[in-house]
């Protein structure tokens, strides 16, 4: 079936664009070409938000016996982030009557579709917006962090979600995914070389063409590359697991203080980048770290699963709160507390129990898309 991400992308190859844009004015509305470099920008996330996206799709055929207790995380995230700003959880059509009982209805809608996974944030886009007060989706085209798992459904939940929310689609000549994304929202963004410079995303191009075509669909000054690490967890080491922007010029790294960790060489590496980094505009960066726990609850999600991701800083910041992982290590989860409660000050600190979720390598930042307010 032709879809509209399939139009947009043959006028891309006949025009010779590194993107193509299409305005979003709903349903069956035309799609018009437009230059993208110097209109939008991908705003910092802490600003003020819209509301947040997750998604009720965990399959048997993908997490077998878990696919319940995920679903059920997934529903106690849109409940506890429905206490401070708009949720719409997407599942499929014939759970959508399971999707509503599991999420309450109190300031939650619902929007069904064909879907593969729950990893919102790399499969929906990414929101940008324009000085005019315009609001746009940039499709990175998901291809399941470099076909490694099924995705078929997942990667046109970009294209939908931009006619459902009226914004304008941008259809990125890259893949990628939302969260090997991490931005200030004033020019300057944090991304890991593992993920993007990869032949299982982006074969054949270069660092310098893959930079280019970053900067010009999110409106970027300077990227700060980190290495990352290829090959040890399915997204090739996504940069919302190991650096985050809490303002402009404040950025929490993670440091993962266990020496038989993989991350342990990597983190350590990556602070020391950081630390000499600057952003756009010259300036220095203030920089916190956040290591993860050393013990974990002992349960089913836990044991013997090398692909758990007990990561403090994928948290999500929302408004009037930031939601943040707990994971039964009192002086680690103390410590996360403390820190983004410094960090992010007036906002409630919200930790859940998220087992289930970082069973399958992910946290509450990548099952979470967050839209801007504009």
């Amino acid at each position: 079936m032709s879809t509209r991400r399939d139009f947009i992308k043959q006028l891309s190859a006949v025009a010779g664009l590194g993107a193509v844009a299409s305005m979003g004015l709903g349903l069956n509305a035309p799609r018009v070409r437009a230059a993208l470099s110097g209109s939008w920008y991908m705003p910092d996330e802490n600003a003020q938000q819209e509301r947040i996206f997750l998604s009720f799709g965990a399959s048997s055929s993908i997490w077998a016996d878990w696919a319940t207790p995920v679903n059920n995380c997934v529903a106690l995230l849109a409940k506890t982030i429905a206490k401070y700003q708009p949720v719409t959880v997407l599942c499929r059509p014939n759970q959508l009557a399971l999707a509503k009982s599991k999420c309450g209805t109190s300031n939650i809608r619902f929007l069904t579709m064909a879907l593969d996974d729950i990893w919102m944030r790399d499969f929906g886009g990414c929101f940008v917006v324009d000085d005019q007060g315009g609001r746009g989706l940039v499709d990175f085209n998901f291809n399941g962090w470099g076909n490694k798992q099924a995705h078929a459904s997942d990667t046109q939940v970009a294209d939908t979600l931009s006619y459902e929310t009226y914004a304008t689609y941008i259809a990125s000549q890259l893949t990628g995914e939302g969260g090997g994304i991490e931005v200030d929202g004033h020019g300057t963004a944090i991304m890991t070389e593992s993920c993007w410079i990869n032949s299982n995303r982006n074969p054949g191009m270069s660092k310098a063409q893959v930079e280019a075509e970053l900067m010009a669909n999110l409106g970027l000054r300077k990227i700060i590359w980190l290495p990352g690490i290829k090959g040890k967890d399915i997204t090739d080491a996504h940069i919302d697991f190991y650096a985050r922007f809490a303002s402009r010029g404040v950025v929490v790294a993670n440091l993962d203080n266990d020496p038989k960790s993989y991350d342990y060489a990597v983190t350590r590496t990556h602070l020391e980048i950081l630390k000499a980094a600057t952003d756009a505009d010259g300036n220095k960066l203030q920089i916190h770290t956040l290591p993860p726990p050393l013990t974990k609850r002992n349960n089913q999600y836990t044991q013997n699963n090398p692909d758990f991701a007990p990561g403090y800083i994928n948290y999500l910041p929302i408004n009037g709160a930031v939601i943040a992982p707990q994971f039964g290590d009192a002086a680690a989860d103390k410590y996360c507390k403390d820190l983004l409660t410094k960090l992010y000050p007036g906002r409630a600190i919200v930790q859940v129990n998220i087992d289930p979720i970082a069973a399958g390598g992910g946290g509450i930042h990548c099952v979470t898309k967050n839209m801007p307010l504009v």
